[in-house]
């Protein structure tokens, strides 16, 4: 049995009524609700007021399934940092465009765009268990195809766009059962830590893949890499397997009847909580999360570094995320300030980037973009995540992740064009500019409803600058 968790989270299938402003947030060990926004109701949250030991900083780790599941997704997001990486580079080794990189992205993310409600929806009927299992085996079956054909020396471009858009249809199904599934390996107590877990593992995992790929790519060639995913897809579906039914905590799949995807926007809409990381999102994500397109022509068009130094980038971002993610599960308090200020300076960061004078500074750069663009996914994950009840949570994540994913199809193409016909620095200073602006305009908003005053108070040595209200 694990041990009793540092808070008690709030029952998350009742909503009660609460009135909100921006910014509020719940800071005892027992959820009690406090305002979040002007009318519209919000899910408790629940928050760590005082600063875990470091002994607990990963302690959804303790429950055994999620123990299980999480091995299982370290060795997938390794395989799949690998995947992608050798899938970008060799579309523009096959056709010198940096566009033809930010078509693939488009493809693989497309799907989420146009389907991602119905990904929620099949999510909130139907057991995630068997979706994630059928998912990892198509996902496995597309890999060992790119690896055959790029082992064979048969691959085109237009193959790698087939099976990424193929891809994409998979993750529609895959990652709102994903999200949601978290919560039935943990249960609400350990929700918000076990989402931190995760993002350290991705990223974890961004850190060791992309370096991998990039020694692959160089003695090997990519056709490896795709046969390493396959495989690690493989092992997935064994760990889901593995997993004890009797100790998920299952929730009642939600009845079939019209109108549930418009219940889901309409219930979304109605929450400041979800509604400001959802806007906030689709910033970041069509102008922000194509960065690998970026890194491709900054490695091979600016620093000529060759797939080497692409896998390096990828690696350094990876860095800073990982920092990112440790710090985001150490964080005592869940806020919509949070989510605001990481989109913000995650923005910022790539502006910078844009003026550094060597690929050093860049890559400096690079890391402090991870970290900042971590804080920003995790905050606004959990603040979503914890907002909804079960019965809708699934719809809600699809909605979160159309937008997130789905912005990629708009922004991998809007990015690669930039950097090949115009400048990869302008293209990475409009990539991290407008999700700046963005943050800034939010942030006033935000704080107008609020009714917040910035002050400066010389006299206090430890916060010169704070927030009160008016």
């Amino acid at each position: 049995m694990p041990p009793p968790p540092p808070f008690q989270a709030a029952d998350p299938r009742s909503d009660p009524p609460a009135a909100a402003r921006p910014g509020a947030v719940v800071s005892q060990p027992t959820a009690v609700v406090t305002p979040l926004a002007a009318d519209p109701v919000t899910q408790p949250v629940a928050v760590v007021s005082e600063r875990l030991p470091w002994r607990h900083t990963f302690i959804s780790l303790k429950v055994p399934n999620f123990r299980i599941f999480a091995a299982g997704h370290f060795i997938a997001v390794v395989a799949l940092w690998m995947q992608r990486i050798a899938q970008d580079w060799l579309v523009l080794q096959l056709s010198g465009s940096v566009t033809a990189v930010g078509v693939t992205v488009a493809l693989q993310f497309l799907p989420s765009l146009l389907l991602g409600p119905w990904g929620g929806m099949m999510a909130d009927r139907f057991d995630k268990r068997k979706i994630l299992m059928l998912c990892q085996s198509v996902a496995a079956v597309l890999a060992a195809v790119l690896a055959v054909l790029a082992l064979t020396h048969q691959i085109q471009v237009w193959h790698v766009y087939a099976i990424a858009l193929t891809l994409g249809l998979v993750t529609v199904l895959d990652q709102p059962a994903r999200q949601v599934f978290v919560n039935e390996l943990v249960g609400p107590a350990y929700l918000r830590n076990a989402i931190s877990v995760n993002s350290t593992i991705f990223q974890l995992g961004g850190l060791i893949g992309p370096a991998v790929a990039g020694v692959l790519l160089s003695a090997v060639g990519a056709g490896w890499a795709f046969a390493a995913n396959a495989a690690a897809c493989c092992s997935t579906l064994t760990m889901l397997l593995l997993l004890r039914k009797d100790q998920l905590h299952l929730t009642l799949p939600a009845a079939k009847r019209k109108g549930m995807l418009r219940e889901g926007l309409r219930y979304a809409l109605a929450k400041p909580t979800i509604y400001w990381p959802w806007l906030m999102a689709g910033f970041v994500a069509v102008f922000a999360m194509s960065l690998p397109v970026l890194l491709a022509a900054f490695a091979d068009h600016v620093y000529d570094a060759g797939a080497g130094g692409y896998g390096l980038l990828n690696a350094l971002v990876a860095l800073g995320a990982l920092a990112g993610a440790i710090t985001s599960a150490r964080r005592r308090q869940l806020r919509l300030r949070s989510v605001v200020l990481g989109a913000g300076m995650y923005g910022l960061m790539l502006c910078l980037a844009a003026a550094a004078p060597s690929m050093a500074w860049f890559g400096a750069a690079m890391v402090l973009a991870g970290f900042w663009c971590l804080m920003f996914l995790t905050a606004a994950n959990q603040l979503v995540q914890v907002s909804a009840n079960m019965g809708i949570r699934g719809r809600v994540m699809s909605l979160y992740i159309m937008v997130l994913i789905g912005g990629q199809a708009i922004g991998g193409p809007l990015m690669g064009w930039l950097a090949e016909h115009l400048d990869p620095h302008l293209a990475i200073f409009v990539s991290g500019g407008v999700p700046a602006l963005a943050a800034a305009a939010v942030a006033v908003v935000l704080a107008r409803r609020g009714q917040l005053m910035l002050k400066v108070d010389l006299k206090a040595r430890r916060r010169l600058l704070r927030i009160d209200r008016v």
